[in-house]
């Protein structure tokens, strides 16, 4: 007979959602194979995420409940699930992301968490978390996830030029990631603008930050060094932040310039390249 782990559901997330992924899954009568053949994946994988090897993702989540018939449990729990697999100092801004009503942001080396395509995101992650890389990337998917609601958070982004031009992962990564921002242009509750390198010295030379506001909370303020985020709601400093803010959307281009340089960076940085062996041609 196999040894079968016996999680302690109180330990963790992930330990709780297998150990209720074990219970719904005895309780139908269905072996690990069984359900993995229901719901599109292997045994092992269920086995893998029922002793907390494996973190599931949504998809699996939602396959789980419309096999089970679980009422949605698993589709509710992933959220937290994923949401443990951020670093610890990061899960506190998270949470406050997450029920932010405006969300104003600064970025000056890398496109915003939240406007990160996936390969993007994959290649960001992996410099330093390969070992739960795949974790991490639907940990930052989650998150990106708020912005699907009804109604969404307004989200305002102010991103140097420098990051359109730092290239993340591959060219081609880059090309589907300026495509994506400018996929945002006109949406309602999202606005992005380009800080050019011709606005020189600006309220923001200090680094990324983020203003979080709440519609029955105080504001946040959020900025990051090597390895720890930090969170205040001092007024004064929330007062002058936003002021800096204000004044960096003012030395910003506007959406429709923001727009064009992002697609002529696409363009000519990261646009098809003639081969070793091609000639120009007259």
């Amino acid at each position: 007979m196999p040894n079968i782990r016996r999680l302690d559901p109180t330990a963790s997330p992930l330990d709780y959602f297998g150990s209720e992924l074990r219970r719904h899954r005895e309780s139908a009568g269905l072996s690990q194979q069984e359900l993995g053949n229901s719901i599109f994946c292997t045994g092992s994988l269920v086995g893998q995420i029922e002793t907390a090897h494996k973190v599931p993702t949504r998809e699996f989540a939602e396959r789980a409940d419309a096999a089970l018939m679980t009422d949605g449990c698993f589709s509710r729990l992933v959220g937290l699930v994923l949401r443990s697999q951020l670093p610890t100092w990061f899960q506190a801004y998270a949470e406050m992301e997450a029920k932010a009503s405006y969300i104003s942001t600064f970025q000056c080396q890398l496109v915003y968490g939240l406007l990160q395509t996936e390969a993007y995101a994959r290649a960001v992650l992996g410099v330093e978390q390969k070992e739960k890389l795949d974790e991490m990337v639907a940990a930052r998917r989650e998150r990106q996830r708020i912005l699907e609601r009804e109604p969404p958070p307004a989200l305002w982004t102010v991103l140097d030029e420098a990051a359109l031009y730092r290239e993340i992962g591959s060219r081609d990564v880059m090309r589907s990631q300026l495509t994506h921002l400018l996929g945002l242009v006109g949406k309602p509750w999202t606005q992005l603008q380009i800080l050019p390198f011709s606005a020189g010295q600006h309220t923001a030379m200090m680094g990324s930050f983020t203003l979080l506001r709440f519609d029955d909370d105080p504001d946040v303020h959020y900025s990051e060094s090597y390895d720890q985020g930090h969170m205040t709601a001092n007024p004064q400093l929330i007062r002058e932040r936003s002021v800096g803010y204000a004044r960096l959307q003012a030395d910003a281009l506007s959406e429709r310039e923001s727009a064009a340089l992002i697609a002529r960076v696409m363009e000519e940085r990261y646009g098809e390249q003639p081969g070793p062996d091609a000639c120009a041609v007259a």
